[in-house]
């Protein structure tokens, strides 16, 4: 048998059962792509991530339980946390290469920030289709990657959809993002993505590269605290920085063991 060893953080949160959880496999060499789509499945969280050493880094691959997805930051924030704080590393940095880029992380305490892509939204005529989806009709509609963004008036409406998620996969996105001004934080946030294998992501740190963009311009503040408001919830820190977003949170140690695989 081949072991593979296997760890669960609990990402954007200082605190178990909370936040986003997220297994981390570290790699010597790479496993065919049905193997590590197999693993993701069986782990049935919303993202796993592999990574194999690579010229001073690491190459970064992020698996839901259906597809590979081109950006993912709570399995992100997960395998930095791994590699900073449990890998007996003495650095304060990491370097990923992923199919988004190099993607960076660093250090200060317990906090860890990534550096990641912004990625610009268009605005789109689609109020009525999503708001059919996600049962409240948004203020507005917006094109973000294969994402849509819902814009509401208040934090109380997020909270409150309950959203036909077969509809929702139906609009041919891997999901939509809905937000709105927060009560005691600048704004708040959900994510249903069925199309990605993801009824809802409990904390979504690649949908705050659209949604950090969107509040600086509209709130005229920069950087901003952001909670994406799921029943286990979520809490950020998010600045904009030219075409950068930088997105800091914590992780938790839930679980390690070990997968057995068949030579």
């Amino acid at each position: 048998m081949r072991e593979i060893p296997l760890y669960v953080f609990d990402s954007f949160t200082d605190r178990l059962f909370a936040g986003n959880p997220a297994a981390v496999c570290p790699l010597e060499s790479w496993l065919d792509e049905n193997t590590m789509l197999a693993i993701a499945a069986e782990n049935n969280l919303s993202e796993t991530a592999f990574f194999v050493a690579e010229n001073g880094g690491y190459r970064l691959r992020w698996f839901t339980p259906a597809i590979e997805v081109d950006l993912c930051g709570h399995a992100t924030l997960a395998t930095a946390h791994y590699l900073l704080n449990e890998a007996e590393n003495d650095s304060e940095r990491v370097r990923f290469e992923t199919r988004s880029g190099t993607l960076v992380v660093t250090r200060t305490g317990q906090l860890l920030t990534m550096d990641f892509p912004a990625r610009p939204l268009e605005p789109v005529a689609q109020e009525k289709e999503v708001g059919a989806a996600l049962g409240a009709v948004p203020e507005a509609v917006f094109k973000s990657a294969k994402n849509y963004l819902a814009v509401f008036d208040s934090e109380q409406r997020v909270r409150d959809l309950s959203p036909d998620i077969p509809a929702v996969k139906a609009l041919g996105v891997h999901g939509v993002i809905v937000t709105a001004p927060g009560k005691r934080v600048d704004f708040v946030s959900r994510y249903f993505a069925p199309g990605a294998g993801i009824a809802e992501d409990p904390v979504t740190g690649s949908a705050h590269c659209s949604l950090t963009p969107f509040w600086v311009e509209r709130l005229d503040k920069n950087p901003l605290d952001a909670e994406q408001v799921s029943t286990r919830g979520g809490q950020l820190r998010c600045e904009l920085k030219g075409d950068r977003v930088f997105i800091s949170g914590r992780a938790v140690m839930y679980a390690r063991g070990t997968i057995r695989l068949p030579d």
